[in-house]
């Protein structure tokens, strides 16, 4: 087995990328980089990506990072990929590169800025940031508005107007499922307002079961040992009016 994914699937992009994998069929060997012990920083990572980040990839002799640029190197070469996951029609094919650029600086920006300091840092070793934390939310709440209102359209039960997935709608949707670390009530109080996101959440989800529910089922592992903590102490940073 030539190709080599080297992931955490506590990472978002991570599980996008497998995600993609298990659903077209695509045989790889599952690298597994614990982020929280440090692994991404070892020398081994750095020689395949310097950047010392998750996902990374080889495929034989060649190596690639950044989550987006595999997605569309893996849509683009593995044999028997269905046309709705990156069309070869240049106009659809730049629609699905507008969501992917739009993601990082927008919903990926504020997801993780929110999520890590409200709630995933203890895990770390780290206390929470709570005015991170609000500005985080602030961002995810405005992407997820931006998502409901304009990049779902009515055309198509999918993002840009697609009646079929594409790789977007897998890196965006797996970067939304983190909020299930959250507890019921924030989780619901963020995405309860968004009908047409919590309705395209479902329809992704059935589109790639069976393997959504298992590759996501790290985050309900993440959940049971949040519960276990202890309640954040001092060191959390509670005004978040400034």
């Amino acid at each position: 087995m030539s190709l080599k994914l080297y992931v955490d699937r506590m990472s978002q992009p991570s599980r996008a990328i497998v995600l993609f994998c298990k659903v077209n069929g695509i045989a790889f060997e599952e690298v597994k980089i614990e982020l929280a012990k440090g692994q991404h920083r070892t020398p081994e990572f750095q020689a395949i990506n310097p950047m010392k980040k998750v996902p990374a990839m080889v495929d034989g002799t060649f190596m690639l990072f950044e989550s987006h640029a595999i997605l569309i190197y893996l849509a683009s070469v593995s044999p028997g990929i269905p046309e709705h996951w990156y069309p070869s029609d240049v106009l659809r094919r730049a629609k699905i590169n507008s969501v992917l650029d739009w993601h990082h600086s927008n919903l990926r920006h504020g997801a993780f800025t929110f999520i890590f300091n409200s709630t995933i840092a203890p895990l770390l070793g780290l206390p929470l940031n709570l005015r991170a934390a609000a500005e985080g939310e602030k961002v995810l709440l405005t992407s997820l508005a931006h998502i409901e209102s304009y990049w779902l359209e009515e055309s198509g039960r999918f993002l840009v107007g697609s009646e079929r997935p594409s790789i977007a709608d897998l890196s965006l949707v797996c970067e939304i499922m983190q909020l299930m670390v959250l507890n019921d009530e924030d989780r619901n109080r963020i995405l309860g307002p968004y009908k047409k996101v919590l309705k395209w959440i479902e329809d992704t989800k059935d589109a790639t079961s069976p393997h959504f529910d298992e590759v996501h089922d790290v985050l309900n592992q993440v959940k049971e040992k949040l519960q276990k903590l202890p309640s954040a102490g001092p060191n959390v940073v509670a005004d978040v009016s400034l």
